[in-house]
């Protein structure tokens, strides 16, 4: 024992134990990764979900504006169309599919063979006035096999041109379209009926223009196709038509220096605009042009 100092005192506080926590095993899941890893899912959603929306918001405004800047660029309403002359040119066999449905035979009592061309709806059909300038019954053939009689419409003697109106139609009325553009070159298709023989086709170039002839009549005839296609007798009336298919003529006679009918590689047809509207000549007074 020491003198003066008393000995300590034991604390008879017992020590509070510590609390242990076993340690965690690797690949299992604690109470606080349950708890916080729904929060963490929970921001992914609603990231994803706000991305999705910024990325529809941006196709929407980008189709919006590609659609007013690109619909000038699409409005071929004030595009013009290729003219005839630079539209592509149809196969010959092509060609006659299309227009032979318009091209009829003429014949009259007093021995007259001729061509023409279905012109409207209504069946008018184009031809040369001195296929039936000499008189007699006029019956038309088309090209269906069905027969008609029929009157003249109009007449225009100073261009030979004609149009008569059958008195019976076919079943389907297959008119040619009238118009297009030639030059000295192109390419043209006659269709008609020489000797008689129907719905003969026979192709050429445009040789000129401006031509003036001769008629059997002693007049004139001026401001012709001159085209080297072979026609014949019983081919005038018949049309002339561009690589298009176009009607741009209408035949009227051939240079015939052996004065035999025989197709010398010179054909004349009075261009469309003329037929249409009559034209200059001094075969006689004419009426108004054909009323199509």
């Amino acid at each position: 024992m020491t003198i003066g100092k008393s000995p300590p005192r034991r604390s008879r506080r017992t020590p509070k134990p510590q609390r242990q926590h076993p340690p965690q095993k690797v690949g299992r899941t604690t109470t606080r990764d349950r708890v916080a890893r729904p929060a963490s899912w929970r921001w992914t959603i609603a990231a994803t979900a706000a991305l999705v929306v910024a990325m529809a918001v941006i196709a929407t405004l980008a189709f919006k504006l590609g659609s007013s800047t690109t619909a000038p660029a699409a409005d071929t309403a004030s595009t013009p169309a290729p003219t005839p002359s630079t539209a592509t040119p149809l196969p010959v066999p092509v060609l006659y599919q299309q227009v032979a449905p318009s091209v009829v035979l003429i014949t009259t009592t007093k021995g007259s063979l001729g061509s023409g061309v279905i012109v409207n709806d209504s069946g008018l059909v184009l031809t040369a006035h001195h296929v039936i300038s000499g008189g007699g019954r006029i019956s038309i053939l088309f090209a269906d096999g069905t027969k008609a009689t029929a009157k003249v419409a109009a007449t225009n003697p100073k261009s030979d041109i004609a149009t008569l109106m059958p008195a019976k139609l076919p079943e389907v009325v297959v008119p040619a379209v009238l118009g297009g553009g030639i030059a000295v070159g192109s390419d043209v298709v006659a269709i008609g009926n020489p000797l008689g023989l129907r719905d003969s086709t026979t192709t050429g170039v445009v040789s000129g223009l401006g031509r003036t002839t001769k008629t059997t009549s002693g007049g004139t005839l001026s401001g012709l196709i001159q085209f080297d296609a072979a026609v014949n007798p019983g081919s005038s009336g018949g049309p002339l038509l561009n690589a298009q298919g176009l009607v741009v003529g209408v035949v009227v006679s051939i240079a015939d220096p052996g004065k035999d009918d025989a197709f010398a590689g010179i054909g004349f047809a009075v261009p469309i605009g003329t037929a249409l509207a009559g034209g200059d000549g001094d075969e006689g007074p004419g009426n108004r042009g054909p009323q199509l």
